[in-house]
C-alpha cells in the first residue's frame, strides 16, 4: 500500500491468503495487527468469512498521524502479509492547491487527484528546500547557548516570535517584546543591544510568507510539470524534450528535481546558508 491518506479518510486494509499451490483459500483464522507510530497496536475483529474466497478486508480511520505498519497472520493454511500506510496531518503545506496544479497539467478529470496531490506536498518540498518556509506554519527549535549576543533562527523567512522558553528550570526566559527579529536572516536580539543569558532556550516561532512572490508560484508549477512528464509523458514529447524542462545542473539534495528556468524564478528568493 505505502500511501499517504488524509487525517479521518477510511483506509481499506486487504489482503489475500493463498494455500500452498497458489490458489486462493479461506482461512481457519485471521489475525490483523496495525501499529501506529507511537507503538500503540490494535487487533480488530476481521469479517469473516470474506466476500471472495481468500481475499480479506477491514475498514479504518486511523486517528493518530504517520506511519501505521499493517501486519495479516492467516492459520490454516499459514500465511502472512505485511504492509504499511501513511496519514497526512490535517494542515500538511501546500504551495499550490490542487485545482492550480491541474490547470498546469491541463487535467479536468478528477481521475488523478490523489496523485497529484502527492506531487504537490513534493513540490511543496523541493520549493521550500529551496527558498526556506513559504507555506505559513509553526516552528519549534532549540538553540544550545546559555549566553548569545544573537539567536540566528533556522528557518526564516520569520513573521513572528511567539516564546523564547528555557530549557533549564534555573533559565531565564527574554519577553519577546524585548526583542528584535530580522525577518530575512532570522536574526534574534535584544533591543537594548544586552546578551540573551540563561539559555539553553526553545523557540517557537511563525515562520513562511504572507504573500506567495510570482516567482516561486510559477517555478512550482514548471516543477510540477516536469515531475509529472517524468512519471506521465505529455504530448507523447520526452520529460526533457523542451527548454523549459531542461535540466542541466544536480541541486545538494535534490539531484536534477528542479529544471533551469524554475531555478531562474526563484534565484532572488532563494535561501541563504544556514548559520548555527
Amino acid at each position: 500500500m505505502t500511501v499517504a491518506f488524509d487525517l479521518g479518510d477510511t483506509v481499506a486494509l486487504t489482503a489475500d491468503c493463498h494455500a500452498t499451490g497458489g490458489q486462493l483459500v479461506n482461512a481457519a483464522t485471521v489475525t490483523l495487527t496495525i501499529t501506529a507510530l507511537d507503538g500503540t497496536t490494535s487487533t480488530p475483529i476481521v469479517p469473516t468469512p470474506p466476500t471472495v474466497v481468500g481475499r480479506y478486508r477491514y475498514d479504518v480511520v486511523p486517528v493518530p498521524t504517520g506511519r501505521h505498519l499493517v501486519r495479516w497472520v492467516f492459520t490454516g493454511p499459514a500465511d502472512a502479509y505485511t504492509d504499511a500506510f501513511d496519514v497526512d496531518p490535517a494542515d500538511i503545506p501546500l504551495v499550490l492547491s490542487l485545482e492550480g496544479g491541474k490547470r498546469q497539467l491541463n487535467i479536468t478529470t478528477t481521475d488523478h487527484d490523489e496523485e497529484i496531490r502527492d506531487y504537490l506536498t513534493a513540490v511543496t518540498d523541493v520549493i521550500e528546500a529551496l527558498c526556506g518556509p513559504v507555506v505559513t506554519r509553526t516552528i519549534v527549535e532549540v538553540h544550545e547557548f546559555r549566553c548569545a549576543l544573537v539567536l540566528v533562527l533556522r528557518q526564516p523567512p520569520i513573521l513572528s516570535v511567539r516564546s523564547v522558553t528555557p530549557i533549564r528550570t534555573a533559565g531565564t526566559a527574554p519577553a519577546v517584546s524585548d526583542l528584535d527579529v530580522d525577518s530575512d536572516t532570522g536574526t534574534l536580539r535584544r533591543k537594548d543591544c544586552r546578551w540573551l543569558l540563561g539559555g539553553p532556550w526553545r523557540v517557537t516561532y511563525t515562520a513562511g510568507r504572507p504573500v506567495v512572490p510570482a516567482g516561486i508560484r510559477l517555478a512550482a508549477r514548471i516543477i510540477l510539470d516536469h515531475l509529472w512528464r517524468t512519471q506521465n509523458g505529455a504530448d507523447g514529447l520526452p520529460a526533457l524534450a523542451h527548454d523549459d524542462y531542461a535540466v542541466t545542473q544536480p541541486i545538494a539534495g535534490l539531484g536534477f528535481a528542479v529544471p533551469n528556468r524554475a531555478l531562474e524564478l526563484v534565484d532572488r528568493n532563494r535561501r541563504t546558508p544556514e548559520v548555527g
